[in-house]
Protein backbone atom coordinates (compact mmCIF):
# COMPACT_ATOMS: atom_id res chain seq x y z
CA UNK A 1 0.00 0.00 0.00
CA UNK A 2 1.41 3.36 -1.02
CA UNK A 3 1.76 6.07 1.65
CA UNK A 4 1.34 9.79 1.03
CA UNK A 5 3.19 12.44 3.05
CA UNK A 6 0.87 15.33 3.94
CA UNK A 7 0.95 18.59 5.91
CA UNK A 8 -2.02 19.68 8.04
CA UNK A 9 -3.22 23.28 8.41
CA UNK A 10 -1.27 23.55 11.69
CA UNK A 11 1.96 22.63 9.87
CA UNK A 12 2.35 19.08 11.18
CA UNK A 13 3.84 16.65 8.65
CA UNK A 14 2.75 13.00 8.70
CA UNK A 15 2.09 10.14 6.33
CA UNK A 16 -1.21 8.46 5.59
CA UNK A 17 -1.97 5.13 3.94
CA UNK A 18 -4.59 6.70 1.70
CA UNK A 19 -5.30 10.20 0.50
CA UNK A 20 -9.03 10.24 -0.35
CA UNK A 21 -9.96 11.07 -3.94
CA UNK A 22 -6.31 11.62 -4.88
CA UNK A 23 -6.94 10.56 -8.46
CA UNK A 24 -9.35 13.45 -9.12
CA UNK A 25 -6.51 15.97 -9.16
CA UNK A 26 -6.29 19.50 -7.85
CA UNK A 27 -8.07 21.02 -10.85
CA UNK A 28 -11.35 19.35 -10.02
CA UNK A 29 -11.90 19.73 -6.26
CA UNK A 30 -8.71 21.31 -4.96
CA UNK A 31 -5.58 19.79 -3.44
CA UNK A 32 -6.70 19.64 0.21
CA UNK A 33 -8.61 16.96 2.10
CA UNK A 34 -9.92 16.66 5.64
CA UNK A 35 -7.80 14.18 7.58
CA UNK A 36 -7.36 13.51 11.29
CA UNK A 37 -3.91 14.79 12.27
CA UNK A 38 -2.11 12.41 14.67
CA UNK A 39 -0.27 15.32 16.34
CA UNK A 40 -3.23 17.59 17.18
CA UNK A 41 -5.92 14.84 17.04
CA UNK A 42 -8.37 17.02 15.08
CA UNK A 43 -9.79 16.98 11.60
CA UNK A 44 -7.64 19.39 9.63
CA UNK A 45 -7.34 20.48 6.03
CA UNK A 46 -4.30 18.57 4.71
CA UNK A 47 -2.36 18.81 1.47
CA UNK A 48 0.30 16.52 -0.06
CA UNK A 49 3.90 17.55 0.58
CA UNK A 50 6.19 17.88 -2.43
CA UNK A 51 9.23 15.76 -1.60
CA UNK A 52 12.66 16.86 -2.80
CA UNK A 53 14.72 14.30 -4.67
CA UNK A 54 18.39 14.04 -3.74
Amino acid sequence: MERTVVRCAEGHVFSTASFPMQNLGPGRIGPGRLLRCPRCARLRQSVPVALRKR
